[in-house]
């Protein structure tokens, strides 16, 4: 039976910012200003990439501010998402808002401070199996004698610990939590995850963790908050992978419409796999003539492209969107007979992409199995590769090191 998919984050938005001082006086730090957005605007966007789209805001200080600027966040975001504000009654620390947020849970959440941003690859995370109460995201740092540590033995946490004395190399805690809803009975409407809920899990062998690797930037301090502000908007609006579907992600058996016809293309979970871990955007944009051709519905199409997300998040990788066309101008379904600027060789559902995610076609590549794919990335100004069969990780990762941030530099 397959995993329920996880949708629904929870930011915890409620803190004083004490150490802003006056910059965030009558402003909630989350929302305070990175670029043209407030700051959860990009945090809550990089959850959408990994699925989530029903968020559970933690406020507290300033709450009412917080929910009048939701209608600006909504603005920035790349597709409608459902969002909530769950006020505490009182100062009740990281672990007591959640617990006041409790009827509000999905039977498992992904958490998050909203003061701190982590850019890494989610999938593993999210794409795990239920284990324990909750698993954690740690960072390794080279000196992390500035902050509490975790031991990990496997992917059990075992431990937390005060400031090492030394300085050294260790496991911090990111901030980045997906958590069971069950974990409730062992919060209390005054307490703190982090002091007080996980290293008693842990002792009891009810947390796990994994590490991971990115950019990382909270707002805590004036510096950090400025450093954010040139930083953020510039790490966030990515590069990209477009990719065709049949004849690339799968095999092309014709009108595939089914999990049962559904065979990858070899190397093909690796291949997004690895472009999810350099920070691309990666989107899938497809024809589906079969709908117009009424071999399958919208439907049947919808549920095997959230099979194949979900089978790429089980192996490490991610699709952040995907475009389909089902029209075609000689369907036997009158409702999809038609031309539609959607259906490659038209640009429409690439331009439709990258207006959703800001993305800039110079910085974006097509991968496509037919001469209609490329004619469509033309058009959209991206630059377009032919597929010739084979392995695609082979095919794609000398393409994917050429765009790479690193390379730009």
């Amino acid at each position: 039976m397959d995993e329920p998919v996880i949708r629904q984050g929870v930011i915890l938005a409620g803190g004083m910012a004490s150490r802003l001082g006056a910059l965030a006086e009558t402003t909630p730090k989350p929302i305070l200003p990175i670029g043209d957005r407030p700051f959860l605007a990009w945090l809550m966007r990089e959850m959408i990439r990994f699925g989530i789209d029903d968020f559970v805001l933690l406020a507290g200080h300033l709450a009412e501010r917080l929910r009048d600027a939701i209608p600006a966040i909504r603005r920035t975001l790349p597709r409608e998402v459902g969002i909530t504000v769950s006020e505490e009654p009182e100062r009740a620390g990281t672990g007591g808002a959640v617990f006041h947020a409790r009827d509000l849970l999905a039977p498992r959440f992904l958490l998050c401070n909203g003061d701190s941003l982590f850019d890494c690859n989610l999938a593993p995370l999210l794409g795990a199996p239920p284990a324990g109460l909750a698993r954690m995201v740690l960072r390794a740092i080279p000196d992390a004698s500035r902050y509490g540590v975790v031991t990990l033995e496997g992917e059990r946490v075992t431990a937390f610990a005060e400031r090492p004395a030394q300085a050294g190399p260790g496991l911090i805690n990111a901030g980045l939590y997906l958590m069971s809803r069950e974990i409730v009975a062992h919060l209390t409407p005054r307490c703190s995850l982090e002091r007080d809920v996980l290293p008693a899990l842990a002792a009891r062998g009810a947390v796990r963790g994994m590490v991971a690797r990115g950019y990382f930037r909270d707002i805590g301090i004036p510096a950090d908050l400025a450093r954010a502000a040139a930083e953020i908007p510039r790490q966030l609006h990515r590069l990209a992978l477009f990719l065709d579907r049949d004849g690339v992600i799968n095999v092309d058996h014709g009108y595939v419409g089914t999990r049962a016809r559904f065979e990858w293309i070899p190397g093909a979970p690796a291949a997004i796999r690895a472009a999810t871990e350099a920070g691309f955007h990666v989107f899938v944009v497809t024809n589906q003539a079969g709908v117009a051709r009424g071999f399958y519905d919208e439907a049947a199409v919808a549920d095997l492209h959230a099979w194949m997300v979900a089978e790429l998040r089980r192996a490490g990788g991610n699709i952040d969107d995907i475009r389909f066309c089902p029209t075609h101008p000689e369907g036997s379904v009158a409702a999809y007979r038609r031309e539609s600027d959607w259906r490659k060789p038209g640009p429409g559902m690439i331009l439709d992409l990258m207006r959703a995610w800001e993305v800039d076609p110079a910085r974006a590549l097509l991968v496509g199995d037919k001469e209609s794919d490329l004619a469509a990335a033309a058009a959209a100004g991206v630059r377009g590769l032919l597929f010739p069969g084979g392995d695609l990780f082979a095919f794609l990762a000398p393409h994917l090191a050429s765009l790479t941030p690193e390379a730009e530099v």
